[in-house]
């Protein structure tokens, strides 16, 4: 008899996304940005554009921060803060070409509304590196993130906050490496991560989709779940095939230009969760 995988359910969310207006390669800050490599800004905003419109398509509600000159990463608004049962913890960026995102995502949020707002006391990169699973918090570094962020994120918002560790400069943050499919499942590439992290990753999620090395490298796991659909990747086929296998309705997204930068489809967006 073939396995029977429990009923996938979606729910609608609140997504925060920036229109690529100004996106460019214009320095390298992770391994897959190449300056010396054309850019083509039209066709990341159309790209970007198709991914909006699927999230709405979909049910989801899409907010918008405006672009800002001279930030050519600020499309990749999954790493300017965390935002959990209203809290927002926003980013304290790593590299200085991106450390102005923090203050316009601090704007945003304050202007929106948003009552508990504050700025990271450590280097923290938002949803690039804290991922909530159910009532859990993954949280990664080796790259961008302090270890230090790890507590700060577990005082703001009184969670259990597990630490992983990446050893792959290509898999800079952790949802590089690792997608929320469900409360209580996820999917990751097990390489990239250390001997100790896999072990507890096996230990928490036994049945994990576990990603090769074929869809790591385009980015497979920068996915987006809504508990039953997942927008990944259009290259990554392998995964979208064990995705559905498992009860999963994947879906395909071209991003190809904004790959350039080092993103995908959750990198351009950051999950806001209502109080």
């Amino acid at each position: 008899m073939p396995h029977r995988f429990p009923e996938r359910t979606a729910r609608p969310r609140r997504y925060l996304m920036c229109r690529p207006t100004y996106f460019t390669v214009e320095y390298a800050i992770n391994p897959w940005m190449d300056p010396s490599r054309p850019t083509d800004t039209t066709l990341a905003v159309r790209q970007w554009e198709r991914l909006c419109a699927l999230y709405e398509e979909l049910g989801h509600t899409v907010e918008l921060i405006d672009p800002v000159p001279g930030l050519p990463d600020m499309v990749y608004t999954a790493n300017g803060a965390t935002v959990l049962d209203g809290r927002v913890l926003v980013a304290t960026f790593r590299h200085a070409e991106r450390a102005a995102e923090s203050e316009a995502h601090e704007s945003w949020f304050r202007s929106g509304g948003y009552r508990e707002v504050r700025r990271a006391a450590h280097v923290n990169e938002g949803e690039g590196d804290h991922l909530l699973v159910g009532r859990r918090v993954l949280a990664g570094s080796g790259f961008r993130t302090s270890p230090a962020a790890h507590t700060e994120t577990r005082d703001v918002f009184g969670l259990q906050v597990l630490g992983l560790d990446l050893v792959d400069p290509r898999f800079y943050h952790l949802d590089t490496a690792l997608a929320v499919l469900a409360d209580d499942q996820i999917m990751y590439y097990p390489a990239a991560f250390t001997p100790d992290s896999q072990a507890l990753l096996r230990s928490l999620y036994p049945d994990a989709i576990l990603a090769e090395r074929e869809d790591a490298e385009v980015f497979g796991l920068n996915a987006v779940s809504d508990g039953r659909r997942v927008l990944l990747p259009e290259a990554a086929k392998s995964l979208a095939a064990r995705l559905a296998d498992a009860g999963y309705e994947p879906i395909p997204v071209d991003l190809s230009e904004l790959f350039k930068g080092g993103g995908g489809p959750k990198c351009c967006t950051l999950e806001l969760r209502p109080a």
